[in-house]
């Protein structure tokens, strides 16, 4: 029985051990704060606290520039002549590629209302791909580099494609992670364009 109580002792202490270096001050600091500053750091839900700096629809969009494959520089952040869809993809992403075909109609059909970009994460893909994919597929609108991934992390980005859908006044509509049918993106471009 004696035995029982020394491995109980040991755990609580391992527990105690555990709790102090995953708290960052140390289980006894919580001790110390009032129950109002307790409750009030416990209210956020870890999911909270993450998603915290995230974009999200019916915020402003992250102000960024990024270069095309010719060197000319785009700038995104605050009101625009048109609604704008980024689409962040990299060449070796088979929903991309299926997605890429009607981006291509899209972009063409709405070009009088909508911008196109297609931001390559390029930190994730290699150049010579990039530009094979935009030859292969008759890209014709902006093709950015995000060459260190700043502007996809700016969205959160979390998988390929991630397409953003941004209003006219610069406040994100939505944000779509996978891709989706012509039929769905048309949908989503005539809402975001008729804004």
């Amino acid at each position: 029985m004696r035995r029982h109580r020394w491995i109980l002792a040991g755990l609580l202490i391992l527990l105690a051990a555990v709790l102090y270096v995953n708290l960052g001050q140390g289980s006894l600091g919580l001790w110390g704060k009032s129950e109002k500053e307790t409750a009030a750091e416990s209210s956020q839900s870890l999911t909270e606290l993450l998603a915290a700096g995230v974009p999200k629809p019916g915020t402003p969009s992250p102000s960024f520039s990024l270069e095309d494959l010719d060197g000319q520089v785009y700038t995104v952040g605050g009101e625009r002549d048109k609604a704008l869809l980024l689409n962040f993809w990299a060449s070796w992403c088979d929903p991309c590629k299926e997605e890429a075909p009607d981006l291509v109609t899209m972009a063409k059909k709405y070009s009088d209302s909508l911008d196109v970009y297609a931001v390559n994460v390029t930190l994730y893909d290699q150049l010579d791909n990039v530009k094979k994919f935009v030859l292969d597929y008759g890209y014709t609108f902006p093709v950015l580099l995000d060459k260190k991934e700043e502007v996809y992390r700016k969205f959160n980005g979390v998988a390929f494609p991630t397409n953003v859908l941004i209003g006219k006044d610069g406040v994100i509509q939505e944000v779509i992670v996978g891709s989706l049918s012509a039929k769905d993106l048309e949908a989503k471009l005539k809402k975001l364009t008729n804004s």
